[in-house]
């Protein structure tokens, strides 16, 4: 190797050639491992790889890389506070979203009667049959709003 790995270049220590961390920790990132060395430290991030198989190591140093950045910003939650401000968001826009449906509803419902008494009033023609009747139909699972004819 020409350049030591990240992990044994901020550890001070000689990159052998079968260095655990060289193939996640590449000399070109440093910070991938000073972040990880900072949350969880080097002995327990080389215990760790070693527990694991060849083929799970990789998404392992992921994680890792992902929680460890996640703690530098924040210390108490990590990702769970990351995700919990996700699920915040999410359940805003749904209840947004689901205010905009009905609003909408609304809005058709508003001009469905308009349209129907305006044109009841022009015209001599007798009210619809049952046959022929206007539903609103509301699916609460999905929060899903429609008016149709059939």
């Amino acid at each position: 190797m020409s350049s030591p790995c990240a992990a044994c270049k901020l550890l001070r220590r000689r990159c052998a050639q079968d260095c655990l961390f060289a193939p996640y920790f590449p000399a070109d990132e440093p910070q991938k491992f000073a972040s990880v060395h900072k949350v969880f430290g080097a002995s327990n991030v080389n215990k760790m790889l070693q527990e694991l198989g060849e083929e799970q190591r990789s998404d392992a140093v992921s994680s890792m890389v992902y929680e460890a950045n996640a703690r530098v910003r924040d210390p108490v939650y990590g990702c769970v506070g990351a995700i919990s401000s996700l699920q915040q968001q999410v359940d805003t826009l749904q209840t947004q979203l689901a205010q905009a449906q009905a609003e909408l509803v609304h809005i058709r419902m508003t001009h469905f009667i308009n349209s129907s008494s305006s044109s009841s009033s022009h015209s001599h023609q007798p009210p619809p049959s049952s046959s022929s009747s206007s539903l609103f139909s509301i699916d609460n699972n999905m929060g899903h709003y429609s008016l149709w004819s059939c």
